[in-house]
This record gives structure tokens, C-alpha cells and sequence, in this order.
């Protein structure tokens, strides 16, 4: 059975830090890159960061870039993932989702059309 389970979002004044986790087993997802991305009330969901298969590359959103890191950790049935999130924003606020990317490619993909396996997200406020 295939899961996919997202933690770590809260409440957060503007200029504070949280991690966001993703947790996945039941397929091999240790052969996908991994996607984060995030939708706002009224919104439409955004690519946040993207990290390879192996973890030695990453992609990030230009809105978010220097503030948000993403890293995974690959085990033999499971992957952990993680977005460390500093100085955030009130614009950073919204529902967090990871999710794999369907079919291995050489580039890092960052349409969500290309994506599978979402996990149910987190919420991350951000207050001013």
C-alpha cells in the first residue's frame, strides 16, 4: 500500500523557521525525484522545490529561493524528505504537499501535471 504522509506544518510568526517532512513507502519511490508544492485559498497549486532521485540536485521556486532548502534520505523500501523553511513570509502561507515525480527523467520537472503519489499536505500559517 502506498503511502505518502506530509508533518510539520503550524503557526509561524514572519522571520520564523519550520521543517516540513514526507514520509513514503509501499512502491519504490527511492527511483523518483521529489516534488514540493503548495496551494493557497483561491490559488492554484504552485511548484515550491523539486530534489533528484539521489539527492545531489535541487530546483527551488524563485519565490523562495535562498529561504527554503529541500533534502531527502532514501532507505531500501522508504523515503524521508524534508523542506526547511527560514524567514518565512505571510505569502509562504498555505496547504504543503509532496508528491514523486510519475516517469524518471534527466532534468528536474517542475509541473505538478508530472507528478504522482501526493501525500494529504500540511497546513503552514504564517503571521505578520
Amino acid at each position: 500500500q502506498v503511502q505518502v504522509v506530509e508533518s510539520g506544518g503550524g503557526l509561524v510568526q514572519a522571520g520564523g523557521s519550520l521543517r516540513l517532512s514526507c514520509a513514503a513507502s509501499g512502491r519504490t519511490f527511492t527511483n523518483s525525484a521529489m516534488g514540493w508544492f503548495r496551494q493557497a485559498p483561491g490559488k492554484e497549486r504552485e511548484f515550491v522545490a523539486v530534489v533528484s532521485m539521489s539527492g545531489r540536485s535541487a530546483q527551488y521556486a524563485d519565490s523562495v529561493k535562498g529561504r527554503f532548502t529541500v533534502s531527502r534520505e532514501n532507505a531500501k523500501d522508504t523515503v524521508t524528505a524534508y523542506l526547511q523553511m527560514n524567514s518565512l513570509k505571510p505569502e509562504d502561507t498555505a496547504v504543503y504537499y509532496c508528491a514523486f515525480q510519475r516517469t524518471p527523467t534527466p532534468y528536474l520537472v517542475t509541473s505538478h501535471t508530472r507528478y504522482g503519489s501526493w501525500g494529504q499536505g500540511t497546513q503552514v500559517t504564517v503571521s505578520s
